[in-house]
C-alpha cells in the first residue's frame, strides 16, 4: 500500500518473485470511469472507490493458496477495513517515502494514468497503518530489490508470510 509513485507495482512484482506468490495490480481493477477521472486529474471519492475496493478484496479472498500479493493504494484506514471485511487475512506493507522523493518519482513517470498533480491529494488522504492493523512499513529510498527483500524478511520475522 502507499501513494502513487511509492513503487507498489515494482515492489509487489519483486515480492512475488522472492516468495513465489502471484501478484496483481489493483489499478487493473478500477472501473473505466475511475481511470477517466484520474487521467483528468480528478481525485476519486469514496463512492468511486467502493466497488474497486470490493473487487480488490474479492481478488485477495478468492486467490488460491499461497495467496496473492496485491499492489493497492489503500490509503485510508476505512479502505483497509473494507478490504479486511471481505479478506480478513490481508496483511499490508506500507511503502513510505518523503514527499520530495515521491514527487520526483511521480514527475519522472511517463507511462502511468495517475498524474503527478494528484500526489498532494494522496498524501493528504494517507493514514499510516494503525498499531492494531496487521502489517509493516518499509521505506522506499533503497532500490526495489532491497525494499522487497526487507519487506519479505520483516513479514517472515512476524510470521505473516
Amino acid at each position: 500500500m502507499g501513494v502513487s509513485a511509492a513503487g507498489k507495482s515494482s515492489v509487489a512484482a519483486e515480492i512475488s518473485r522472492l516468495t513465489g506468490i502471484p501478484w496483481a495490480d489493483a489499478d487493473d481493477l478500477h472501473p473505466a470511469a475511475n481511470v477517466a477521472k484520474m487521467v483528468a486529474g480528478v481525485p476519486l471519492d469514496d463512492d468511486d472507490r467502493r466497488p474497486w475496493l470490493e473487487a480488490v478484496a474479492r481478488a485477495l479472498e478468492d486467490a488460491p493458496d499461497p495467496g496473492l500479493v496485491m499492489a493497492c493504494s489503500a490509503l485510508r484506514r476505512s479502505y483497509r477495513d473494507r478490504i479486511r471485511a471481505l479478506a480478513p487475512s490481508a496483511v499490508f506493507v506500507h511503502l513510505t517515502g518523503t514527499p520530495q522523493l515521491l514527487a520526483a518519482r511521480a514527475a519522472a513517470r511517463k507511462d502511468h494514468f495517475m498524474p503527478s498533480s494528484l500526489l498532494d491529494s494522496q498524501l493528504a488522504t494517507l493514514e499510516p497503518l494503525g498499531g492494531d492493523e496487521t502489517g509493516i512499513a518499509v521505506d522506499v529510498t533503497a532500490p526495489v530489490a532491497q525494499i522487497a527483500s526487507a519487506a519479505v524478511d520483516a513479514l517472515h520475522a512476524l510470521d505473516l508470510v
